[in-house]
């Protein structure tokens, strides 16, 4: 239960805005793993994800956003409706550096997280609005919508597969 209170909180925007905090908040718990961490944030108890053949760029027939934010549709949901900037959600992920590297899976954890669309990423509360109950999508969230510049992050365009299992509010 704290690891997932702590990985919570490594993508809240106030500890984006202080960066310091996030770092403090997360090494002594190995962020959001139940183990030690190893080279590229998998961590011992969070087998790495293979990354997807298309991790290093968005593919042509990604759909882009003014903001930059590349998507494409993994798999359609079932629900009609879409979650609003400050809904909170359910939702199973795996993120990759665009060199291949996992670092963070609720998946691999076999553990789906909870949070307000307004506590986390600019990338994600942007993204996750354009999905459905039950669709999955993978996203690419270039820097500046994702940690640019938060020390212990990882950098540059980051790749997230998410699942959105559900909307509670």
């Amino acid at each position: 239960m704290l690891d997932s209170i702590i990985c919570v909180v490594h993508f809240t925007r106030r500890a984006l805005r202080a960066g310091v905090l996030a770092a403090v908040m997360l090494s002594p718990a190995a962020a959001c793993s139940g183990g030690g961490e190893r080279e590229g944030g998998a961590t011992d108890a969070a087998p790495a994800i293979p990354a997807p053949p298309d991790v290093a760029a968005a593919p042509a027939d990604a759909s882009v956003t003014a903001s930059g934010l590349a998507s494409k549709v993994l798999q359609p949901g079932s629900g009609t409706r879409h979650p609003r900037p400050n809904s909170r959600v359910t939702v199973h992920y795996t993120g990759w550096t665009v060199d291949g590297k996992m670092f963070d899976s609720s998946v691999s954890r076999n553990e789906p997280i909870a949070f307000g669309l307004d506590e986390v990423i600019p990338g994600w509360t942007q993204g996750v609005q354009m999905m459905v109950e039950g669709e999955k999508r993978r996203f690419w969230i270039p820097a500046a919508l994702a940690y640019e510049g938060v020390r212990g992050r990882p950098q540059g365009t980051l790749v997230f597969d998410i699942e959105l299992i559900r909307i509670e509010s």
